[in-house]
């Protein structure tokens, strides 16, 4: 396999960038009717209309907040409810990540990957315009006991499978391949079928070529999906978003979150819990006891077992997004996990040991660390 540095990746991004926008100045993007996907046109929105869009980004409107600042509902003139993320002057992302979006969620077009609209660019005002989804992230409504009735087994399961698609879609089947880094529950947005798409591409890289994989020493992502090789060395592949989805997969049937504990003598935390389970022969008391008298328990169970696989310490011994399509989808024989050594220690890392250059933002986010 090609190792190669990030800088490399970076490079083909950027060429990449200036293949779709006319001119990049250093504080404002000045570009028109600029091509995407199947013929449709990125717009370029002033800032005066984004402020009527959002009623002057008005508490009222606002629907979310992550590491990037604000995000806020608006109505275009025309009627469209939007999604506006508003970057914040302290932000620990900056101008790469907002290119970085614009440029790959414009040229990316699948059913489950959120739309972009369009971008604001004004002064010191930066501001991406997306489709918006009435259920907002998945996190809201999965960790929320007082919401998680509303997913039933029927609907996690297309969850599931909807971003395994979104994935697959963007390890192989798009023009790019694209590793998104910071697969999470709050980077899923529902629309009001409650079908799955992924958002937040700030973090994203593009393999080009026959490159499997890179090593960089500026570790973004949030700890607790990140796979060992990316948190603890710098390297990643798209088996660092197979890892990625495979800790959404156990929250998704499980309805916690990854940092929960289980059995607090124990220290356990949901990987090691589901593991415990498994050996035992106990994986049905992972499955939210809200679903579980009403799903598919072999099903859920299968989800289980390629949650489990796709966590598997050793990169290569996961499956590739491909491969974890084609088990959600037909009952075939798996193979047995191996035993995670990695999630026995996952809570209880002292990162500070691994770099002093680390930066914190919502849900834990790490936007930097220098690799050992």
């Amino acid at each position: 396999m090609d190792k190669v540095r990030e800088t490399s990746s970076s490079s083909l991004q950027t060429n990449f960038f200036r293949d779709g926008l006319q001119h990049v100045e250093d504080r404002k993007l000045q570009f028109s009717h600029v091509q995407h996907g199947e013929d449709q046109e990125l717009q370029l929105f002033d800032f005066d209309s984004v402020k009527m869009a959002t009623d002057n980004f008005s508490f009222c409107n606002k629907i979310g907040e992550g590491g990037f600042g604000i995000v806020y509902k608006g109505n275009l003139s025309t009627g469209q409810a939007i999604a506006v993320k508003r970057l914040s002057r302290t932000s620990g992302q900056g101008m790469i990540e907002f290119k970085n979006e614009i440029m790959l969620i414009s040229k990316l077009q699948h059913r489950n990957l959120v739309k972009l609209v369009g971008v604001c660019i004004e002064g010191e005002e930066k501001l991406l315009l997306y489709e918006y989804l009435s259920n907002k992230s998945l996190d809201k409504i999965l960790f929320d006991p007082s919401k998680q009735a509303e997913l039933d087994w029927t609907k996690r399961f297309r969850i599931i499978e909807g971003v395994a698609c979104g994935l697959l879609y963007l390890h192989r089947d798009s023009r790019l391949k694209v590793i998104h880094r910071d697969l999470k529950a709050s980077n899923i947005l529902l629309d009001e079928h409650m079908n799955p798409k992924i958002s937040d591409f700030g973090m994203a890289r593009i393999f080009g070529g026959k490159q499997d994989l890179a090593n960089t020493n500026r570790v973004v992502g949030t700890y607790g999906y990140m796979a060992p090789e990316y948190a603890l060395e710098g390297v990643f592949s798209e088996k660092s978003d197979v890892f990625s989805f495979g800790i959404l997969l156990l929250e998704i049937v499980s309805g916690v979150k990854i940092k929960s504990l289980f059995h607090d003598e124990q220290h356990l935390g949901l990987l090691s819990y589901a593991w415990q389970l498994w050996s035992e022969g106990k994986v049905m008391q992972l499955i939210d006891q809200r679903v579980i008298n009403s799903c598919n328990q072999l099903e859920a169970m299968r989800c289980i077992h390629i949650g489990l696989l796709c966590v598997q310490d050793y990169a290569v011994d996961r499956p590739t997004m491909y491969k974890v399509v084609s088990m959600l989808s037909t009952e075939t024989p798996l193979n047995p996990p191996k035993m995670p050594l990695y999630i026995r220690d996952v809570t209880h890392i002292n990162l500070s040991s691994y770099g002093s250059d680390i930066n914190s933002t919502n849900e834990c986010t790490i936007t930097a660390i220098e690799s050992r």
